[in-house]
């Protein structure tokens, strides 16, 4: 196992995620500091709230590509024999966890960043395709049900380690992918716990999805 070529690809997966899509997507083109502006996050769900849906719509985009990217570098080391077939999740879960701290702390943007959501489905998008559509899902019904994207975000984290655990695709998952489910779960909370205050107190923000079609309505 040639360990520094993996302690390289970690080094890019981190590079990556610490892209700050949305803080220079909004300075380059709205001379504006996505963090300064409606929550502070520089995350989509801030984009859409402050810049608009089409620039938000760039945003997580980009930040479900970083995640993904970063999980796909374990299968460019496979090739290069540098790790083994079964060493593959390992990998995608460790370089797609590296790419979610670069976005949660992007070297590039002083390590202020996002909620990493995105850029967490990009990795599952990348592990495991059929659960990450179920979550998006799941994640779609409670905002139009509730109309508040961090619930969604949380139920539909949550949605995934105990989908895994009910085998609702028939086959037995990997133990450490589930194990890894709750992790991510938690990792979602944790960076949501302002949210769940406001939440609880009845004064979280409603979903910028309701609040666009609303312009578009004259009535």
């Amino acid at each position: 196992m040639n360990v520094f070529l993996i302690c390289l690809t970690v080094l890019l997966a981190y590079l990556l995620g610490s892209i700050p899509t949305a803080v220079w997507y909004g300075q380059g083109f709205f001379g504006i500091d996505i963090r300064t502006k409606g929550s502070g996050n520089a995350g989509a769900t801030n984009t859409f709230r402050v810049l608009g849906k089409r620039a938000g719509t760039i945003v997580m985009l980009v930040d479900v590509l970083k995640g993904y990217t970063a999980a796909m570098l374990s299968m460019l080391l496979w090739y290069l024999d540098v790790i083994t077939f079964r060493e593959i999740l390992t990998f995608e879960l460790v370089f797609g966890l590296v790419a979610v701290i670069g976005h949660l702390y992007p070297v590039f943007a002083g390590f202020k960043g996002g909620k990493g959501v995105a850029t967490l489905l990009g990795m599952i998008l990348a592990i495991h395709p059929e659960m990450a559509a179920v979550c998006i899902g799941i994640f779609l019904l409670v905002v139009i049900a509730s109309q508040y994207v961090s619930l969604g975000s949380i139920l539909a984290a949550l949605a995934f380690p105990v989908l895994l655990l009910l085998r609702i695709f028939g086959q037995k998952e990997s133990p450490l992918l589930i194990v890894f489910g709750f992790v991510i779960f938690l990792m979602v909370v944790l960076t949501h716990q302002k949210n769940i205050a406001r939440l609880l107190r009845g004064q979280e923000n409603r979903t910028v999805l309701i609040r666009l079609r609303k312009k578009r309505d004259p009535q």
